[in-house]
């Protein structure tokens, strides 16, 4: 192990409980032991992914959010006692890999409940709301500290929850903790004066208009959150350990409007001040921990960053705040171990929390140990399985109800709480596949089929690997995609899978192969406008091929335009999107976190958007576009940059021994194309 990450293990303590290092596995929606959306219980593939992340030297281990009452049922947590036996056995395996876990619990989602159209219609319509509630109640679980509107849609306004509930939810709390206490459980996590969450809607002024003892004075504001833990300490003794999740920040400029990073703002949320007041009056309320980051569901990015946040966003500010307490802090947000480290070395910090690195990776802190650093796959920060809640004008939450279910899932590593669907099974008939393509598909499908014991042969015309990949990863800001094609160029190296560059496939024929893999990818499309010969491929722009002038218009708003169009900000060009739809990036399953950053990110710096427009002619040095209201414009363009789609491109058609793979039968994503490769590779 490199000296410089010496730091991360080292022994620390919450009150009186001694972790053996500094690594903590940051909580996330989906890995809940007690299940996510359906009724609760003892959650079994949870349970696998926390049990590998402990055996592989993670320090402190928190799952994700426990509803302290079910989302479907409305079932107390603490009502169902079998799982807490479950748990207990559970506790004994997990302690002896020597790591430490703490469960957290959640009071609810307020306004930030992520709410589908249909959802919706039941919190806003209130009889067939009413006949829904004894399965799902939506308008208790978007009930707020005030009459609010909710998050993710427009037509929902979330009603008060009442001091009657408040105090269920105070004693319901205090049971759970006792009973995970007794299930061997080290301590519990209360969720959260964080992200916009229930409890820090009540702290927070923009959110909370209250008359009452939970409103008005900053003491009032964080009643709820005191009133928690100390019910807590009653049930559960003062040694019991209560972390708090806590933001730092809100980082809110207006409800669904975040702060860039840099940014001089008006915060309306949590500011700097109010927050080296409130870490002081938590700690001296009872809680023994501060598990840190930023921001709110309306600045979204700072909780979930996506690869266009900053390494270490969050630092800075949790560092600051150590300063006011005398309880351990721990800072989550893009971490890297290396400055993680030393942060902790300096007394800057107390641990470091990592999430989405541990789906794309539950080994990663293993070979961080043993110097193998370049063998773990990258977090790419995508988000498009673990969390891909999505918004765009006009919706709701968009995201498909399977996801709902399924969160923390991984878009690069699909075993990942999918461990019964994908699993490298040993084959009792080995077979020669040829793998036409060698791209990010055709890397994990012979990757998958080598494992199984298969003999696998990529053929790639160009003479690299990675496909049009190259070109996604080409921006500055992703270099975690960069990243993530050398660990499948070392993959196949090491496997000895068998690479033929700069050779092209026309006729599948000729090859001998018991079966065969097209990953041929797709075609960009083009517009037929006058003039749409002077326009340039996006993938043209991003490898390099064609350089971008001053003034760049780019046709497509969609999320690869939308990312040229802030690579071009960032090299200090003058770039403007010209979109047909009503928004940018409509499109389901494109994570909030990712898609709202960019927009803000446009709306912050005057970056030129023309929604619901056509582009009509492109001149010599402009772009004519049509408005919704067909006024015309004339846009100053050195460069077009075309980027409105791509479609499939097979070099053959699918048959019993030929498959289609990724792009060249469908046009998708990352996640398509590499779950679609294990889909593939664990049937031949």
């Amino acid at each position: 192990m490199k000296e410089a990450y010496a730091p991360l293990f080292t022994p620390w303590h919450v009150g009186k409980l001694e972790i053996k290092n500094r690594i903590v596995l940051a909580p996330m929606g989906g890995t809940c032991i007690f299940g996510w959306m359906e009724p609760n219980h003892f959650d079994r593939e949870a349970a696998k992914l926390l049990k590998n992340v402990a055996d592989n030297n993670c320090g402190l281990v928190i799952p994700g959010i426990a509803p302290i009452r079910d989302v479907l049922g409305r079932m107390w947590l603490y009502q169902n006692k079998m799982k807490f036996k479950k748990l207990k056995e559970f506790m004994d395996e997990l302690h002896k890999t020597g790591a430490k876990m703490f469960i957290q619990m959640t009071a609810g989602f307020g306004r930030s409940m992520a709410l589908s159209d249909s959802l919706a219609m039941l919190a806003s319509n209130k009889v067939i709301g009413r006949l829904a509630s004894p399965v799902l109640d939506a308008e208790y679980l978007t009930a707020a500290p005030s009459v609010l509107p909710n998050r993710w849609h427009d037509k929902v306004t979330c009603r008060a929850i009442t001091k009657k509930e408040i105090q269920q939810i105070i004693y319901a709390f205090g049971e759970t903790a006792r009973l995970c206490k007794e299930a061997g459980v080290d301590g519990v996590e209360v969720h959260a004066v964080h992200e916009g969450y229930l409890l820090d809607q009540f702290t927070l002024k923009y959110s909370n208009q209250r008359t009452d003892e939970y409103g008005g004075s900053r003491e009032n504001r964080y009643r709820f959150a005191v009133e928690i833990v100390e019910e807590i300490k009653k049930k559960c003794g003062e040694d019991y350990p209560v972390s708090l999740r806590y933001s730092v920040l809100s980082k809110t400029k207006a409800f669904r409007e975040g702060a860039m990073p840099g940014e001089d703002y008006v915060e309306i949320g949590r500011d700097m001040e109010e927050s080296e007041w409130a870490v002081k009056y938590l700690q001296d309320a009872g809680y023994d921990m501060l598990n840190c980051d930023n921001g709110t569901y309306d600045a979204w990015y700072w909780s979930h960053p996506p690869q266009y946040m900053p390494v270490n966003c969050n630092l800075e500010d949790v560092e600051h705040i150590k300063q006011f307490v005398d309880i351990p802090v721990v800072c989550a947000g893009r971490m890297q171990p290396a400055d993680g480290a030393k942060a902790i070395a300096e007394g800057r910090i107390d641990a470091m929390a990592v999430g989405r690195q541990f789906l794309a990776d539950p080994e990663w802190v293993t070979k961080l140990i043993n110097d193998q650093e370049e063998e773990i796959r990258p977090c790419i920060c995508c988000h498009s399985a673990c969390f891909n809640l999505s918004k765009h004008e006009g919706t709701g939450n968009d995201q498909d109800f399977g996801d709902t279910l399924g969160m923390c899932r991984c878009a690069i590593n699909p075993p990942s709480m999918q461990s019964k669907k994908y699993k490298i099974e040993k084959t009792k008939n080995p077979k020669r596949v040829a793998i036409i393509g060698g791209g990010i598909g055709g890397m994990e499908a012979a990757r998958v089929l080598k494992l199984r014991g298969h003999f696998p042969t990529i053929y790639e015309k160009s003479g690299e690997l990675g496909g049009i990949f190259i070109a996604a990863a080409a921006p500055s800001f992703k270099e975690n995609d960069r990243k993530l094609i050398e660990w499948f160029k070392l993959q196949m190296k090491d496997l000895h899978i068998p690479v033929k560059l700069n050779t092209e496939v026309k006729d599948i024929s000729t090859l001998l192969a018991d079966e065969v893999i097209i990953a041929t990818g797709s075609v960009a499309k083009k517009i037929p406008i006058p003039g749409a010969e002077r326009a340039i491929d996006a993938t043209e722009y991003l490898l390099g091929e064609k350089e971008a002038g001053d003034n760049v218009v780019i046709i497509g708003g969609g999320l690869t335009g939308c990312e040229i169009t802030l690579d071009l900000f960032r090299k200090g060009k003058h770039p403007a999107i010209v979109e047909m739809m009503n928004d940018l990036m409509a499109v389901p399953n494109l994570c909030l976190a990712n898609s709202s950053y960019l927009r803000d990110c446009f709306k912050t710096n005057k970056i030129p958007v023309f929604l619901e427009a056509k582009t009509k002619e492109i001149g010599p040095d402009y772009v004519l576009v049509e408005g919704k209201d067909k006024r015309l414009t004339k846009l100053p363009a050195d460069t077009v940059i075309m980027s409105v789609g791509y479609k499939p491109a097979p070099i053959a058609e699918a048959g019993k021994t030929v498959h289609l793979l990724g792009d060249c039968k469908k046009v998708g994503n990352l996640r398509s194309v590499i779950w679609g490769a294990w889909d593939i590779a664990m049937k031949i």
